[in-house]
């Protein structure tokens, strides 16, 4: 199918042809955005193209949106939906990314504070099983969505990605001590897996944050990209937060970030570093690997300039006591993402595509 030509018959039975389609920066999804306007409306446009003839499902955006936006907080409202193509009109709530306007520190400061408290209080709902989907045309007859728990076997799955993607045939350490690992790695994780769950966001962090400063509260930051929510641990998303990949947060902020949030959560300050730690060292693992993964499948070499920080977030995770054992076992089978390993990384593209 022509992908332009579906998108124009979309935007025409909704009402949007002949508007202004700004493509947007995409992410690491193979989602697409443009922003549309017609001098007196504005709308986002969310692209999501069949991957092998099958069809997006939409309904984890839907469902988990209109959730987490009866509480108030702001995300973008939807207004038309084709779910058979997969596109998705939005409400445009701007373009103040968090990423984007935090180099003003006093910025940083305010839109941090926001959202580590907004973070508390989504931690302080319970955690949603059956999501209904909003009132929209064409998802009339479909069923509430069920939240998928965030189980052992997807966090395994996630930090395997770091022996697929990123090792090489020719590191050292055998398939035993990558075992060895895996199995040292799922004890942490299935002890604080076992913790009643909540939502988390999954992807919360400065890129999928909008600082909207005229709303008062915790409706000042608006939030994106919440699609692949889980019921799992509430370190994950802090974690997420406060050891971007993406952008270095100014000195102390982390710490500041943590008491703030241990102060609205009121959890204990020994498990909630413990915690951390322990996901921050699956997620960081995974990054590692989805950013190779980018790289040599998908083409997006970009990300391999971000792998230096997140190798400084791993290096902060295993400084922790919690992870004294595991510690000399990862940095003997993982190597830094230094230059050279950026270039092997890099040269399997290049492989593949004279392949």
């Amino acid at each position: 199918m022509d992908r332009m030509a579906a998108q124009s018959r979309f935007l025409s039975k909704a009402g949007w042809s002949g508007t202004t389609v700004d493509p947007m920066t995409g992410d690491a999804s193979t989602r697409r955005y443009a922003r549309l306007s017609d001098g007196h409306r504005r709308a986002i446009l969310m692209d999501c193209p069949p991957q092998d003839g099958i069809a997006a499902d939409l309904r984890p955006f839907l469902a988990v949106g209109q959730w987490l936006g009866q509480t108030g907080w702001s995300v973008p409202a939807p207004l038309v939906v084709d779910p058979d193509n997969g596109f998705l009109l939005l409400e445009d709530l701007g373009d103040a990314l968090v990423a984007r306007v935090a180099v003003d520190p006093a910025i940083e400061a305010a839109s941090y504070s926001r959202a580590i408290d907004l973070l508390a209080a989504l931690q302080d709902r319970p955690c949603p099983v059956d999501l209904p989907l909003p009132d929209l045309p064409g998802l009339d007859a479909a069923p509430a969505y069920r939240l998928p728990p965030y189980d052992m076997a997807t966090y395994r799955r996630e930090w395997r990605l770091v022996f697929d993607w990123y090792l090489d045939p020719e590191d050292g350490g055998s398939t035993g001590d990558r075992d060895a690992l895996d199995a040292a790695l799922s004890d942490l994780v299935a002890e604080r897996a076992a913790r009643p769950p909540v939502l988390i966001y999954r992807d919360y962090h400065a890129e999928n944050l909008i600082w909207l400063p005229d709303r008062s509260e915790l409706a000042a930051v608006g939030l994106l990209d919440y699609q692949d929510a889980l019921a799992g641990h509430p370190a994950y998303d802090l974690v997420s937060l406060l050891e971007d990949a993406r952008r270095d947060l100014s000195p102390g902020l982390r710490d500041r970030m943590i008491r703030r949030y241990l102060d609205r959560s009121g959890r204990s300050e020994a498990d909630v570093l413990a915690d951390m730690a322990v996901l921050g060292l699956q997620r960081n693992l995974k990054i590692l690997g989805l950013f190779a993964r980018l790289s040599t499948r998908d083409g997006k070499a970009g990300y391999l300039s971000k792998m230096p920080r997140v190798w400084t977030h791993i290096e902060t995770d295993l400084a922790h006591p919690v992870l004294r054992d595991l510690a000399p076992r990862v940095r003997a089978l993982i190597p830094p993402p230094d230059a050279k390993r950026q270039d092997r990384i890099r040269a399997r593209r290049r492989v593949a595509e004279a392949g």
